[in-house]
């Protein structure tokens, strides 16, 4: 019994942060579907987080009761003249019988605009907090500043230069390695091709006022940075802040080394020499390199051999604060960059231009909010920002039963003056119910058949 210890451990990590980012997710897209609803005269007579049996609930005074419900994996609003959590419309005649001011106050009864800007409301307020959160995390992780200095040295085992490194915080970096950094050169092409592979390089630094030159580690170094939820790297127990020294008998001292060695591997088995902070001799992993399609720089996807590992510096650098307006500016290109890749994806995945392995569903989307929640929260605010995107552009699929489809109904109703036919909207949601559950189905398959 005792050794179902750690898998039950596991399982119930998984099973928290899965539950704690859907639940932030859910809340937010049903809070912009009721506030927007009140906004525009609609009442709300029920905002349930959860499913199932009510553990706690409370009347506001504006008579909506606001629920928790036993099964957090959702949640709703019922507006009046609803009849159920799935916004199925009561008998007509009852509706009929109300009078004017409270048929104002249901979905059907209100004016077009209202009942259109309610329904675009749940995805609406998911973009919304993906940009929230990815401006919050810009504005609280600064940005590089210039020119460019040293922040902070990292734990490097000594075989990368780390014991016998020059550097010190605030230095300011002229050159590395011979190959100099301009004034006007940013920090994504700090030199790495050009630079000699060597486990120290020499750093041109300005410090106190003075130029002088110090040994450093190679500034790319085979350093764990990140993990890709669901890799080789991630299943095999590597860990942020791992440094691989060797693969097989051979020694890296750059990330490149690796990439290129994995790269090449055409998927066969890499075995890994691995230097941990804390630990007092080296760990060994053998990895089997997987096929992972990625986004090209130009558009599309590249299939490349990959263990699921991102590098970093040998430092970190110098940051400064970013200004409120380029914070939330970066968080609308984050989102749009997201939705972008998204849709992308989708469109090769159905022209088969991808594997459909890269469509997951709850399985996976639970392990992936596991796997970011280990890595930090920073890591697990920013899983919880793309999938709110992910959420909210699905939700605005023109497909009956999710917002996209009844926004398409609406936009019918306002050419034609008459909205479709109950036997139409009958047949039109069984059938987007229908195309919803097997697009899920699918998924599943591939959380429990894909590598």
């Amino acid at each position: 019994m005792t050794s179902l210890l750690p898998v039950f451990g596991s399982t119930l990590y998984v099973v928290v942060a899965f539950v704690i980012s859907l639940s932030i997710i859910v809340a937010i897209h049903e809070y912009g579907h009721y506030i927007v609803g009140r906004w525009s005269g609609i009442k709300a007579e029920v905002f349930s987080l959860g499913f199932g049996p009510v553990l706690v609930s409370r009347v506001d005074r504006h008579g909506t009761r606001w629920q928790i419900a036993a099964l957090p994996f959702g949640g709703y609003v019922r507006f009046k003249g609803d009849e159920d959590a799935a916004s199925a419309t009561q008998d007509s005649a009852a509706i009929r019988n109300m009078s004017a001011a409270e048929r104002r106050q249901t979905m059907q009864g209100a004016p077009l605009w209202a009942r259109a800007a309610t329904v675009a409301a749940g995805p609406v307020f998911n973009f919304i907090l993906s940009t929230v959160l990815f401006a919050a995390l810009l504005f609280a992780r600064g940005d590089v500043a210039e020119p460019i200095a040293v922040g902070s040295l990292r734990a490097l085992p000594p075989v990368q230069g780390s014991t016998q490194s020059g550097l010190e915080p605030g230095d300011q970096i002229l050159s590395i390695g011979g190959v100099s950094l301009q004034d006007d050169q940013s920090t994504a092409s700090m030199p790495a091709t050009s630079l000699p592979r060597s486990a120290l390089v020499d750093y041109v630094v300005r410090r106190d006022g003075q130029q002088i030159t110090v040994p450093g580690p190679y500034p790319y170094p085979p350093l764990v940075a990140q993990l890709s939820p669901n890799s080789a790297a991630y299943d095999a127990g590597l860990k942020q802040g791992d440094v691989i020294t060797a693969i097989g008998d051979t020694p890296v001292v750059a990330f490149d080394q690796l990439r290129e060695a994995v790269e090449g591997s055409n998927g066969a088995p890499q075995a890994l020499t691995v230097w941990r902070p804390g630990t007092g001799s080296d760990l060994h992993f053998t990895l089997v390199p997987r096929r992972v399609d990625e986004p090209a720089a130009d558009g599309g996807f590249t299939t490349q051999w990959r263990i699921g590992i991102a590098g970093g510096m040998a430092f970190e650098l110098a940051t400064e604060r970013a200004g409120l307006w380029q914070s939330i500016t970066g968080g609308v290109t984050q989102t749009w960059s997201v939705i972008v890749t998204s849709l992308d994806g989708l469109w090769n995945i159905a022209t088969g231009a991808i594997s459909s392995c890269n469509m997951t569903g709850p399985i996976g989307i639970a392990k992936t909010s596991g796997a970011m929640a280990s890595q930090g929260l920073v890591s697990f605010v920013w899983f919880v920002a793309a999938l709110s995107t992910g959420v909210g552009l699905l939700n605005l699929f023109p497909v009956p039963v999710l917002d996209g489809g009844h926004l398409v109904f609406h936009a019918w109703e306002a050419v034609t003056g008459r909205p479709p036919s109950d036997r139409a909207l009958r047949v039109l949601m069984i059938a987007g119910m229908t195309l919803v559950l097997a697009v899920m189905l699918f998924a599943l398959t591939n959380d429990v058949t894909c590598p």
